[in-house]
């Protein structure tokens, strides 16, 4: 590669992560990066891949590890923490929030396989199916609210309306989390998923050190409450595991149930937002996932979903460490090097999705890399589809007419997560 070329893949890749503009509309500068080298080992000292058989690669082989891409990760923003005015204390709190060890998000098996098997059978398809009703129940409860809220013409924010109550009530029912507390963790979590970010700062890692604490002195009093009253919830089986043969350790038990609490929300709530606003922005695509939810045709509004997943994803990216050196694509990947999977860019990739510029909730290309792959696949897929195929399936049959009401939406300013800050839609109600 020449020094040219190797410049201007390591600028737009800065713009990417850290300018509000690449991270406001990445796509252009992942077609970009893909069209002058689709993997490429940058100025930070971390291969980057944007081709939708390289992620799949870096996720599913175990030649690359998460347990040592945490790990490197830490170093690396210890290095730049230590240019920042903090005590030893405080960089000893943060590597140690960063390292995060117990939760399964950051392990390799055997550890990451014992903690999953505890929870998976909650989130099997069929498991999860059985479910359907009382989303739907939740849903209708949600939407006829917002029916009443826009029934003068005002405005309504699906985010604040529709987008975050329903994840965190289905997820919140599941896990065991009481109604009357699940409002707080909206912010929390959002402070604390700010660690992150590639190029979180000093500030942003004290909030989400500060956010991931309260988060888990919550949740043990709320283990010591089931401890002493049992529910029908995943906190009281995952209770129970731990005092059985399945022994999950006191911060194992806390950090799980952090994981699947916050996770159950924050991505499916990014998943509504930004697909109801590509629809809103291609009326004739809204046009054809309308009749099929008019139709009752659950298959179309579900290939509608996956389209829309892929579309704008609500996990940009993720990293992964070689364990060996590996080959990935035209790249030799050394062990220890790290490799920034951008799944967005997987995405939009040509050689894998037909006209991938283009928004066609008919397409049947297979599943976006939208929820990663292999063993960290994203545990709560399935539950987020449902929820997706629920919203629009609802939307559509509801309302007889949804209309963007703001020019310029803003995203958050964010890379690894990306979400809207509000969508403000005029309604009318079947």
């Amino acid at each position: 590669m020449t020094e040219d070329r190797a410049r201007e893949l390591d600028a737009v890749l800065l713009e990417l992560l850290a300018t509000p503009e690449g991270r406001a509309d990445p796509y252009p500068r992942y077609e970009r990066l893909r069209s002058l080298a689709p993997v490429f080992r940058s100025d930070m000292g971390t291969w980057i891949t944007t081709r939708y058989a390289d992620c799949q690669q870096v996720l599913r082989v175990p030649a690359f590890g998460k347990e040592e891409a945490t790990e490197a990760i830490a170093r690396t923003r210890a290095a730049r923490l230590a240019h920042w005015d903090i005590g030893a204390l405080e960089l000893e709190d943060f590597l140690e929030f960063l390292g995060a060890r117990q939760s399964m998000l950051t392990l390799n098996p055997p550890d990451h396989t014992r903690l999953r098997g505890l929870v998976a059978r909650a989130f099997t398809p069929s498991t999860v199916e059985a479910m359907r009703a009382g989303v739907v129940a939740m849903c209708d409860e949600l939407l006829e609210a917002m029916a009443e809220a826009g029934a003068g013409g005002a405005d309504v924010d699906v985010m604040t309306a529709l987008a975050f109550p329903l994840p965190v009530a289905v997820i919140g029912e599941l896990v065991g989390v009481p109604p009357s507390d699940r409002a707080p963790f909206q912010a929390l979590v959002r402070a604390s998923t700010m660690a992150l970010e590639p190029l979180a700062t000093v500030d942003d890692m004290r909030a989400a050190l500060a956010a991931r604490t309260e988060m888990e002195h919550y949740f043990r009093s709320l283990v010591a409450e089931r401890r002493r009253r049992p529910a029908g919830d995943l906190l009281s089986e995952l209770i129970a595991a731990r005092d059985g043969s399945d022994r999950l350790s006191e911060d194992e038990l806390i950090a799980t149930a952090i994981l699947l609490f916050a996770a159950g929300f924050e991505t499916t709530t990014n998943l509504i937002g930004n697909g109801l606003l590509a629809l809103l922005r291609h009326p004739d695509q809204l046009v054809l996932v309308r009749a099929a939810a008019s139709a009752g045709d659950g298959e179309r509004v579900a290939r509608a979903v996956e389209e829309l997943l892929r579309w704008d994803s609500p996990v940009q990216l993720d990293v992964r460490v070689a364990l060996e050196d590996t080959q990935v694509g035209e790249a030799s990947v050394g062990a220890g090097e790290g490799v920034m999977t951008l799944l967005g860019a997987a995405n939009r990739d040509p050689e894998h999705f037909a006209d991938p510029q283009r928004l066609d909730v008919t397409r049947e290309q297979g599943p976006p890399m939208s929820f990663g792959s292999g063993i960290h696949y994203c545990l709560g897929a399935a539950l987020a589809r449902l929820e997706g195929q629920v919203v629009l399936q609802g939307l559509c049959t509801r309302f007889t007419g949804i209309e963007l009401r703001a020019d310029d939406v803003a995203y958050r300013d964010t890379i690894t997560l990306r979400g809207l800050v509000e969508l403000p839609v005029g309604l009318s109600a079947a």
